[in-house]
């Protein structure tokens, strides 16, 4: 076979670059993909976070505040969540998420913000609209973790 006209090598180089072009791009959106994918697809909103560290806050403070025959400080101020790992658990018969990082909070009364780490334990609600802050309570059986869950408020549209 006699070699092709030099402008039909030139259009043949050209193809070559832009399918290599192509693939690269499609390997470059798959691998994407897949990697958000294996990531926290169900995150809840920063909002959330928020809400549920200033509630577990306000339930420590109240347990501590009665035990000790004190009232309670107030609603803490709660910022700068960083979350830092999230795994998909199971709390009792529900589907939840365990959260820990950091986060920023300071009580009303105090002009000191104070950096913390934090573990959370949060269940979806049914509908995928709300979500519960859940608390580990010990076993009634000795053989699986118990929950009390608390809901947190939804914000209105």
């Amino acid at each position: 076979m006699p070699p092709a006209p030099p402008s039909l090598n030139g259009w043949i180089r050209s193809l070559k670059r832009n399918v290599q072009r192509v693939l690269v791009v499609c390997v470059l959106l798959l691998l994407n993909l897949g990697l958000t994918g294996c990531g926290p697809s169900d995150q809840p909103p920063r909002g959330v976070l928020l809400k549920a560290l200033g509630l577990q806050i306000q339930l420590t403070q109240t347990a501590i505040a009665q035990s000790l025959e004190l009232e309670p400080v107030g609603v803490p101020d709660v910022s700068r969540v960083r979350v830092e790992q999230q795994e998909s658990i199971r709390l009792g018969e529900q589907r939840g998420i365990h959260l820990t990082g950091r986060f920023d909070w300071r009580l009303p009364a105090d002009s000191v913000r104070v950096d913390s780490p934090f573990e959370l334990f949060l269940e979806r609600g049914e509908r995928g609209q709300s979500w519960r802050l859940a608390q580990p309570v010990g076993s009634s059986d000795g053989t699986s973790q118990d929950w009390i869950t608390h809901p947190l408020p939804i914000d209105s549209p």
